[in-house]
């Protein structure tokens, strides 16, 4: 595993193993630094007009089928839905293993505007986002609040959220969009608790 040194609480590698240091408790967010999957790296040519948002509940044991209607009915062209699906179930499945979880909310969304405009920290043990087109996710230390960071399309983030860390050192945004004319295509994975209130 290669490791990029960054200050604790974030930990950032060009290996997926990177991913398990969440479970350190100093960390509060590992990013994977990585390319999109070369039949994914031109999603966005398929346009994203009269396709609609995913956002779905499922056990480990049926997120296969799940996943694979749901980008049908989604109205994902066929040419992308097995790319789509294989980074779905690879990402909803690391983020179970890492957490425990039997079960895992799916949301791949099209996002074009500031709704989500404010750094915060989700209610959820953790929450997995990469973005699969456009413009990465923005984040924050606690401690340094002034200075944004970015991921990049395809990068892996993992961000503990409020039910691990009560006191959290990294906040996250979606990038400012409103009035740009630009769009993200965005995947957002958490582990499935019905106690978990989940937050954009």
């Amino acid at each position: 595993m290669t490791i990029v040194k960054t200050p604790a609480p974030v930990l950032e590698g060009l290996d997926s193993a990177i991913l398990e240091r969440i479970e350190d408790p100093e960390v509060h967010l590992v990013l994977w630094r990585r390319s999109l999957p070369g039949d994914l790296d031109r999603i966005g040519s398929i346009g994203f007009d009269g396709i609609e948002d995913l956002d779905f509940t499922a056990d480990l044991d049926l997120l296969d089928e799940e996943v694979a209607d749901g980008l049908v009915q989604a109205g994902y062209p066929s040419a992308v839905c097995s790319g789509l699906k294989n980074e779905i179930l690879a990402h909803a499945r690391q983020l179970a293993g890492l957490t425990n979880a039997s079960a895992v909310r799916i949301r791949l969304e099209i996002v074009e505007t500031d709704a989500c405009r404010k750094f915060h920290t989700d209610y959820v043990t953790a929450r997995l986002l990469t973005t699969l087109w456009g413009q990465g996710t923005q984040w924050i230390e606690a401690a340094q609040p002034t200075s944004i960071n970015q991921l990049s399309a395809g990068d892996v983030g993992i961000f503990k959220g409020r039910l691990w860390a009560e006191e959290p050192a990294v906040l996250h945004r979606s990038p400012p969009l409103e009035g740009t004319g630009e769009a993200r295509l965005l995947l957002v994975v958490d582990p499935f608790d019905p106690r978990e209130t989940m937050l954009s």
